[in-house]
């Protein structure tokens, strides 16, 4: 059968899927060139980024878990991906527990401070939201950060080694430097008249006023200094002592250059964030998502995050929908299956969200009265409605909601010998946050609160995700790990905003439905379809698939140059291990395994 084509076993020999030129990131520091996909034994870690996977690689050489090499290349990547994800944001940990056969999750999603309300993103001088990067490059975004609360609680839970210890590593690399890559230069330019309206952003990453050069050495001693003050002192030091004092006063004085690069055409708008909120954050440790599909069972991310509950019921209305007999059948119902599970997710999921709501959206019943709907031989017409949650038979509700588009985050996957498992995605939302360093700290602060809905989009019904004190804002984020007959089979996460659900989606459908390899499901050509009237779409989805697609009534949007950045490790018998990055994607990623096998 078709659907179980590609999880009867994991194929070592498989040919590496269309590899792709690295541009190693720790050249500075003799790092090896990444490459995307590695097959062994022992242990594997996949991340963007050839330093980072290499100093998580060095852990568990040296008898370190899962865990511990899971943060020191989160750490790492807070060096090297600081448009992506650090200290200064939050994001979500999923943990396979080998000896007790469970999964866990950390919810380190950012929260807003005391003072925010569900007006903070209305001007009242118009009475109407902000524009976007109105409300971003300002310290009305900045939410409390929970990375290294994340990686702290790892640690301490099910982690061998200390925060401290595991944060050296990336200390080096910001003190010693890394070679600046094509990448790295691009995201700084794109940002550019954000960074240059502060002076701190502006000494670090616009040197002479522009961005760092293509084969410059870019080193960050502020940030070193901040891990190893961190590290002597612990976490009570960022939340509780002067690094918190630091963040709040960002927040409420934006560190506003003398002589700005470039223009903005915005006012810089600080905010109440006070070091009372850093103390009182805490990370919360909420039940996966769960849900069963083709005889596995997918484990995910529960609220603030939407990824679990969305790929969850996705996957149960492909199911329920049928076995078609080609590719573009598939394909179609993945698409379709996307549209409805997205009306769904911005109706009903939020940071508050019930418990019995969740469970009902990820349930069979649920995906049975929404597969009712699509049609084989014909595509919905876009946004579709979400289902009536209360009603019976298939009935779908009349209130819809667009999709936040955020651009940034990063992803990490990492397995020990053991059969420990992490699947870890973590962001600081827009590529460059909310654009303001801290002074003296070297990292970038979030600007996660504009996940929130800026005013209401639910007409007379409630909106599960408006800005509140205390809140979390709503995400996309969904690492995910699969397990089959209670062992693990599959990790995978990526970044990509709101098209980091249909990333993983896709990922699965390419691996569980059309029986692919997982570098070829890597590598395979993607596309996103998030309840909107045309489908995103990568110029080989759309050139390869397009036509057929367009036959059965699907429209296509403007194609993207690319879709996700994802990582993954899929596990095969006696220990085998495939750890799989991305090829082209953001560079190509960098995969590795502790002991290598002969191919």
């Amino acid at each position: 059968m078709m659907a179980l084509a590609g999880v009867a076993a994991l194929a070592v020999t498989t040919p590496l899927a269309a590899p792709g030129a690295a541009q190693a990131h720790g050249a500075a520091q003799g790092t090896p060139p990444s490459t995307p996909t590695a097959y062994g034994y022992g242990g594997a870690v996949s991340t963007v980024d050839a330093t980072a996977t290499a100093a998580g690689l060095d852990v568990l050489r040296h008898g370190g878990n899962a865990v511990d090499a899971a943060v020191a290349a989160a750490a790492v990547l807070g060096v090297t991906e600081p448009f992506s994800a650090g200290i200064g944001g939050g994001g979500f940990f999923v943990y396979y527990d080998a000896r007790r056969g469970t999964v866990s999750t950390i919810d380190g999603r950012e929260a807003g401070p005391a003072s925010m309300t569900e007006d903070t993103f209305i001007d009242p001088q118009t009475g109407e939201p902000y524009d976007f990067q109105e409300a971003r490059v300002s310290g009305l975004s900045a939410g409390v950060p929970g990375t290294l609360a994340t990686w702290d609680a790892a640690a301490r839970r099910w982690g061998s080694r200390s925060l401290g210890a595991l944060l050296m590593p990336a200390a080096r690399v910001a003190q010693r430097g890394f070679t600046v890559d094509a990448t790295f230069n691009q995201q700084v330019a794109g940002n550019r008249d954000a960074f240059g309206q502060f002076s701190s952003t502006s000494e670090l990453y616009l040197p002479g006023g522009q961005p760092p050069a293509v084969g410059s050495v870019q080193r960050n001693p502020d940030l070193a200094a901040t891990y190893r003050l961190i590290a002597r002192r612990g976490a009570d030091v960022f939340y509780r002592g002067a690094v918190g004092r630091d963040i709040a006063a960002t927040v409420q004085h934006p560190p506003l250059a003398a002589d700005p690069v470039g223009t903005w055409d915005y006012p810089i708008r600080p905010a109440d964030l006070r070091l009372s909120d850093l103390a009182g954050y805490r990370v919360r440790y909420p039940a996966p998502t769960t849900s069963d599909f083709r005889g596995l069972t997918v484990h995910g991310m529960s609220t603030p995050s939407s990824g679990g509950t969305a790929v969850g019921e996705a996957l149960n209305i492909i199911e329920q929908a049928g076995t078609p007999d080609s590719t573009v059948g598939v394909l179609h119902r993945y698409l379709e299956a996307s549209a409805l599970s997205f009306a769904d997710r911005n109706r009903y999921v939020g940071d508050y969200t019930p418990q019995p709501v969740l469970k009902k959206l990820v349930s069979e019943s649920w995906a049975a009265k929404r597969a009712c709907q699509i049609d084989p031989g014909r595509a919905l017409a876009k946004p579709v409605p979400p289902g009536d949650i209360n009603a019976s038979g298939c009935t779908p509700a009349t209130a819809g909601a667009p999709v936040e588009n955020g651009q940034s985050t990063t992803n990490l996957t990492v397995a020990d010998r053991w059969g420990n498992v992490v699947e870890y995605t973590l962001t600081i939302e827009q590529i460059g946050g909310n654009a303001m360093v801290v002074p003296g700290r070297g990292f970038l602060l979030n600007n996660e609160l504009t996940d929130f809905n800026f005013a209401p989009t639910q007409g007379d019904a409630p909106d599960p995700n408006l800005p509140g004190p205390g809140k979390r804002p709503r995400s996309s984020m969904s690492p995910t790990i699969v397990l089959k007959h209670g062992k693990p089979f599959l990790a995978l996460g990526s970044p990509g905003g709101s098209t980091i659900i249909t990333t993983v989606l896709q990922m699965l459908v390419d691996r569980v439905e059309l029986g692919m390899s997982l570098p070829e499901a890597m590598a395979a050509p993607r596309a996103s379809q998030r309840n909107t009237a045309g489908i995103v779409a990568e110029p080989a989805f759309h050139s390869r698939y397009g036509p057929a697609l367009t036959a059965l009534g699907h429209q296509f949007a403007e194609d993207t140059p690319e879709l996700g950045a994802a990582t993954a490790i899929e596990f095969g018998r006696h220990g085998a291990m495939i750890a799989a990055a991305e090829p082209v994607r953001r560079g190509s990623g960098a995969a590795a395994v502790v002991w290598p096998a002969r191919r």
